[in-house]
């Protein structure tokens, strides 16, 4: 059926290419999915990245595979054929200790100190010289899905015919061009199947399409934001091309400085939002804690900002993050009449201060909770069920109310990228 790897990764290319994938990368499985996967790479110019997977397999028959391990501790057993071969769990755990060493000395040969592209937000093909059982492409997809991509394809040359039902939901859409009904191993559709060399993997990833530069990442520039009863001090940071701003709304005791919200827009820039940080009290102010949790004074100051907001932002679209208290008063400002912000997001936050205005919120919002905070938790169930609004709760699990905990931060800025930039105007 193909003459080699590259023959096949040619016409695979083809058909990739006809789905026309949004924002691609394509990720090779060392060692024979590379030589593939440069091809479709370099039929859709996208960048070409890796994903190293060892097939676990049967002790006394290594070429049926009972699962498959990854680089990111990702783990697939094929239960059905570690019954049927009868291995043991020793046996199991011995071949998972021999390829797990083997699979960190490919990983560090094949990168070269290189980090892994970004997979964030973009639409992953999936490439190997073909399926046979389906586990170590499982075990890549899922991967891939770990380090945030929001659509996988899995494009391979040639498979059964029930290959798709083998692999579930895992993926968001195959491509294959030849599904044959008699299948016995990969190697027999190839007039040469031989061994690619760790080498070639090295050239090839070396000489694949890159992803250009990121724009660097914008310097805030302090601003002031005169309203009718005070003038409070900001940041807005704002990068090249910017889609939307996003205004936050800070806790009780904290301000601009949060270094918790200033990781958060960070991220938001990165994605191509610009983003205001500022105080909502003054100096003199912040020390009345009726102040601070006075939800109508905060979000009138809040929807003051989004009406005049400076000169280089004024036309884009607009949406408020809330920390805490901030998220009330995020909320608050959204009912505004004369307001119409995309999205509102809320981290760790008490949208139930909002009182009965919440009722009026028509914008889309996200609660994000942190696992172990369970009494905003309930709070925030117990609000989302009186927004008559598009909305979404989302749980960090294991994080606390200050989502301190490894990577909670991180999560918290992942969904609010995705919120806000799947809400922007389609024309935007």
């Amino acid at each position: 059926m193909y003459t080699d790897r590259r023959d096949a990764g040619r016409r695979l290319a083809a058909e990739v290419v006809r789905s026309h994938p949004e924002d691609p990368v394509v990720v090779g499985l060392p060692r024979g999915g590379v030589p593939v996967a440069a091809e479709v790479a370099r039929a859709l110019h996208a960048p070409l990245d890796i994903c190293v997977i060892r097939k676990l397999g049967v002790p006394f028959q290594p070429e049926l595979g009972m699962g498959a391990i990854g680089e990111d501790g990702a783990r697939v057993v094929n239960d059905p054929i570690v019954r049927g071969a009868a291995v043991t769990p020793e046996q199991f755990a011995e071949v998972e200790r021999r390829e797990r060493a083997e699979l960190h000395r490919r990983a560090t040969r094949y990168r070269r100190g290189r980090a892994p592209v970004d997979l964030r937000g973009r639409t992953v093909v999936v490439v190997d010289d073909g399926v046979a059982t389906g586990s170590t492409a499982l075990a890549a997809c899922r991967i891939v899905r770990a380090r945030g991509a929001a659509r996988v394809v899995l494009a391979v040359p040639v498979a059964p015919q029930d290959w798709a039902q083998r692999l579930g939901t895992e993926v968001d859409a195959f491509v294959c061009p030849h599904t044959p009904g008699r299948f016995w191993a990969i190697g027999e559709f190839y007039a040469d199947f031989s061994q690619t060399s760790d080498a070639e993997v090295v050239e090839l990833l070396e000489a694949a399409p890159t992803d250009p530069a990121p724009d660097p990442e914008p310097d805030p520039v302090e601003v002031e934001l005169a309203l009718p009863d005070v003038t409070l001090p900001g940041d807005l940071a704002v990068p090249a091309s910017a889609a939307g701003l996003v205004l936050f709304a800070h806790g009780s005791g904290s301000s601009r400085h949060s270094p918790r919200n200033r990781r958060v827009a960070a991220e938001l820039n990165r994605a191509g939002l610009a983003t205001l940080l500022f105080d909502l009290l003054t100096a003199e102010e912040e020390p009345d804690r009726r102040k601070v949790f006075d939800t109508a004074l905060l979000g009138s100051r809040l929807a003051g900002a989004a009406r005049r907001l400076p000169a280089a932002v004024g036309s884009l679209p607009v949406g408020f993050f809330g920390a805490s208290t901030g998220a009330a008063a995020a909320l608050w400002a959204a009912a505004e009449p004369d307001l119409d912000p995309v999205a509102v997001v809320s981290r760790g936050g008490r949208p139930d201060l909002t009182g009965p205005r919440l009722a009026e919120v028509r914008t889309p919002t996200l609660l994000i909770v942190g696992g172990a905070d369970p009494d905003v938790l309930d709070l925030n169930r117990r609000a989302r069920s009186e927004l008559r609004c598009e909305s979404s709760l989302q749980v960090v699990p294991g994080a606390g109310h200050l989502f301190e905990e490894p990577g909670a931060l991180e999560a918290v800025a992942d969904l609010a990228v995705s919120w806000f930039t799947t809400h922007l105007p389609a024309d935007n």
